[in-house]
């Protein structure tokens, strides 16, 4: 039986999986590298970087204030004055935890994977809100370049202490690109502003070691699959169905694995059933094949918001793997 790591490796390169790879197995999230830490249920806080979050009592999860008080960059072109990074702490320790769980890792079993959130866009419109955020790329083109800039460096910056202290083998990235539906911005605005800033730090870290990069978009994006393979992505976390995962795979296999095709929406609500959870995995699993696809529900970690949901789903993809296997 081939291990997490060795069968993911297999389902990607287009090898001899033994079974279907089972959601996040193969990666052994680091989360102590991170010096922002969620909020409980029914909290508010500010982090590092001066944005207020709060995560309402009967939502799902967190997300950043945007009225005129709490929003931290309130004018794109003076962005200098309102945006300052934080310091990435050097001290061993604010490190020892994440080393002594790296170490803990059997590189053979699982990949010892550094966990970065949010990413490059959703950083910019935490900072200043949505809307103003798409009508900058409009209105302020040459502001955004430098924001955008300015975040990479920081992501460069902070990458560096990840890979000198854990020394990942893939990274697990988050930055959201679109709705259901669409992509928030356009494929050609993507490739103008997003792209280069996610070469520099993708090529970073695989020019540092790091074997897999795993980007999660829990959104429709196939108009960017292309921009994602060329980044340097070696997985899609999060693909939603609305993408049509099996025509892309027909596409892209071989270039590009994905990761998801379980809509959480669907599956992990209040009256969640193991009946939905049976049919769903046997459509996803049946429908995008033994290779490059992951059944996954598309949370952006092994998790599910509604207790009992992310097993359910598994014991059903090890259901589907003696079936198909």
């Amino acid at each position: 039986m081939l291990t997490p790591r060795q069968n993911l490796l297999e389902t990607i390169r287009g090898g001899k999986p033994d079974r279907f790879v089972n959601q996040y197995e193969f990666m052994e999230i680091i989360m102590e590298t991170r010096f922002d830490k969620k909020l409980p249920i029914g909290g508010e806080g500010v982090n590092s970087w001066g944005i207020t979050y709060r995560w309402p009592e009967g939502q799902i999860g967190q997300f950043p204030v945007h009225d005129e008080d709490h929003k931290v960059l309130k004018d794109i072109t003076e962005w200098k004055k309102y945006v300052k990074a934080p310091v990435i702490s050097t001290s061993e320790e604010f490190w020892a935890p994440a080393i002594e769980h790296a170490n803990s890792v059997d590189r053979n079993e699982k990949f010892v994977t550094a966990f970065v959130a949010p990413g490059i866009f959703e950083q910019c419109h935490n900072l200043m809100g949505m809307e103003d955020a798409l009508m900058a790329l409009y209105e302020e083109p040459e502001a955004m370049h430098e924001l955008i800039d300015y975040l990479v460096d920081f992501e460069l910056a902070y990458a560096k202490e990840i890979i000198n202290h854990i020394h990942p083998d893939a990274l697990f990235h988050h930055d959201d690109w679109g709705s259901q539906k669409n992509s928030f911005i356009s494929p050609e605005m993507f490739e103008e502003f997003y792209l280069p800033a996610y070469k520099k730090v993708y090529g970073f870290y695989k020019a540092n070691g790091v074997e897999l990069i795993v980007h999660h978009s829990d959104s429709y994006a196939a108009n960017l699959v292309d921009y994602m393979i060329e980044m340097g992505i070696d997985i899609w976390q999060g693909v939603m169905t609305t993408n049509n995962t099996p025509e892309l795979i027909k596409k892209y296999g071989g270039k590009i694995s994905f990761m998801g095709d379980l809509d959480s929406g669907t599956i992990d609500f209040p009256d969640w059933t193991q009946e939905i959870c049976g049919e769903e995995v046997r459509r996803a699993c049946t429908n995008c094949g033994k290779l490059y696809f992951i059944p996954c529900l598309t949370q952006g970690l092994g998790v599910s918001s509604f207790p009992g949901v992310y097993d359910c789903v598994s014991a059903e993809i090890d259901k589907e793997s003696k079936e198909m296997f």
